[in-house]
Order: C-alpha cells, then sequence, then structure tokens
C-alpha cells in the first residue's frame, strides 16, 4: 500500500516518487513511462535538471496511452535561481509547464535559497550572483503565491531551507510553504529540521536517499562515506532480503517524510517502488538512526564564490 501525505486540502501526494535529477536526456523519457506504467504517481522535475521536455513527453505519452489520468499524477517542479524576482516566478512556471505539457503543477517549490542575475544558470563569480537583501525571499514567495492564485500551481513550497530561513519566511508570507526539499538520508537524518517542519504543517521529501553516488565527479570527495555498502544497512537489507537501496527508501518513509529516488534502470525503478511494503522493524530503525554523521553529499560549496554574497552558513540556515 503506497504512503501518501495529505495536505490541509486533503490534497494525497504519493509519499515515494521518480526523481529526475541526472537523469540523462534520451533517458528520462523511457524512466519516466516505466515508472508510471509499474505504479509511481508522482514524478519530481525540475526545468536546471534540462530535461523537463522529455519527463512531459513521457506524461503526456502515458496519459494518452491510458495509462494514467493527470488527475491521478502528482507533478513537483521547481524555481530556479535567476528567476527569483516577483514578476519572473510565473513566466518560469510557465515555461515549464509547457514543456511538462500541463496546466499546472501540483506542487512548485524554490530551489534554493540563493538568487543568480536573470540568465545565469550556473554562477561562474560572485558578480554574477544577487543577495537577499536586493531579492529577498519575500517577494519570490509573493511570485510563488500568484502561481497559487493563477492555477498554475496547486501547492508551493521551498528546497534547500534551514530552520532560520524557514522562520524568515513564515513571518513574511500570506500562504505558508507546505513542503521543503531537503538532502536527507541515514548520515543526514535532519531530525531538527524535520520536526520544525512538523511543528509548522510542512512536509519533508528527501533527495539524494540513496548517497547520490551518481552525481557529478565535481561534487564528490575522494573519502566520501558510501550510504548503499554501509555494514548496518547491509545487514538489515540481508535480514529482509532486500537490497540496500529499499532499505534506504523504507526508512525515510518509515520516518513519514517523501522520498524521490532517481533511477533510469527499470529493475532498479520498480524494486524502488517495492521499497513501500518493506516494514522494517523499531530495532532496524534504532540501528539505522544511529548512523547520523551530519554528512551532506550536496555540501552547497558552489554557492560559495569570491566576492559573492553567500556564505556556506547563509546557505544552510
Amino acid at each position: 500500500m503506497m504512503r501518501n501525505l495529505t495536505f490541509k486540502n486533503n490534497d494525497q501526494m504519493p509519499a515515494l516518487g521518480l526523481g529526475t535529477w541526472k537523469s540523462e536526456p534520451g533517458e528520462v523519457f523511457t524512466a519516466v513511462k516505466t515508472a508510471i506504467k509499474e505504479g509511481y504517481r508522482h514524478i519530481d522535475c525540475a526545468p536546471i535538471y534540462g530535461n523537463e521536455k522529455e519527463v512531459g513527453e513521457a506524461i503526456a505519452e502515458s496519459i494518452a496511452k491510458g495509462i494514467v489520468t493527470r488527475k491521478e499524477l502528482w507533478v513537483t517542479s521547481k524555481l530556479w535561481n535567476d528567476a527569483h524576482a516577483k514578476a519572473d516566478v510565473i513566466p518560469a512556471l510557465s515555461k515549464t509547464l509547457k514543456d511538462l505539457q500541463l496546466d499546472y503543477v501540483d506542487l512548485y517549490l524554490i530551489h534554493w535559497p540563493v538568487a543568480l542575475k536573470k540568465g545565469v544558470l550556473f554562477a561562474q563569480t560572485g558578480e554574477e550572483m544577487v543577495s537577499l537583501a536586493d531579492v529577498p525571499l519575500a517577494e519570490t514567495w509573493q511570485g510563488m503565491e500568484k502561481a497559487i492564485d493563477s492555477n498554475l500551481a496547486k501547492h508551493i513550497g521551498v528546497s534547500n531551507f534551514g530552520i532560520k530561513t524557514l522562520q524568515n519566511l513564515l513571518s513574511n508570507c500570506k500562504l505558508p510553504p507546505e513542503m521543503n526539499q531537503v538532502e536527507s538520508h541515514p548520515y543526514l537524518q535532519q531530525n531538527n529540521l524535520r520536526s520544525f517542519c512538523t511543528s509548522n504543517n510542512i512536509f519533508l521529501t528527501a533527495y539524494s536517499p540513496l548517497g547520490s553516488g551518481d552525481r557529478p565527479d565535481a561534487l564528490k570527495t575522494a573519502d566520501e562515506p558510501q550510504l548503499l555498502t554501509d555494514p548496518v544497512i547491509l545487514q538489515i537489507a540481508n535480514k529482509n532480503k532486500v537490497s540496500p537501496a529499499q532499505v534506504l527508501i523504507s526508512w525515510a518513509l518509515h520516518r513519514g517524510i517523501s522520498v524521490i529516488p532517481k533511477s533510469v534502470n527499470p529493475g532498479r525503478i520498480l524494486q524502488n517502488l517495492q521499497a513501500s511494503q518493506l516494514i522494517l522493524s523499531d530495532h532496524d530503525m534504532k540501528a539505522i538512526g544511529k548512523l547520523e554523521r551530519d554528512y551532506r553529499y550536496i555540501n552547497g560549496k558552489f554557492w560559495v564564490l569570491e566576492g559573492g554574497p553567500y556564505s556556506l552558513e547563509d546557505v544552510w540556515a
């Protein structure tokens, strides 16, 4: 039975979704079609992933063939950092909707609490960045609220926001954020953030739940810990006769959060979905709970540039 997260208006988001970050053009079309055919009803996208057109083609074909209806799907996308000006939010969302061949997204997120100059996808210099004093998140959020008013998004939220950044937003908004998508796995359990979000009726979605071993080499360190070969995870996987990935996905679901593992491999796409059926014991959950090491695979250092307005403390505040 697929777990759902129920929003205030009773909309239900399947807790397990398909992530599409790092899914190459040419692969993501088949991956999304396979996922929908196998039973996924939650697809997580973003324009910066460079593949929303293909995701849209896969969704459109799946709907046309009667495999799924639009209403049965939950589609999330995100606002990129160069469109934080209030007037740029709706045009950015409109471009995403055109690429996805949809009239609305179910959930629209501010991708990072970091602003870039218009047209800059990844800043190479500090001059290409914009401080949050110049483009406050509260103004960006007014654009997000307009997406709700315009029926272009059913729900709005954020991604990569820490407690302080969320507190500031909560005190400067009409509609509170309903989701925060962050890196989370046994090495980065986000317990304080999870508690804060729960107490403020904000759901959490975990990205990189398997340790993001396929991310670009530039984002890796030579000695980084490997989640999928952690002895505790392997022992629990062997005991339950499942894969380590299934243990990690099930662990997230047991914590009441959404999880979006990425795969383009048909066998693993199905395996990941089947993780929703895995029941972990209290003993398993406690053993995994002891693995915390405050380790980020996506450390955010790429936003800290000489002459730029952001420190690492700012990014994760």
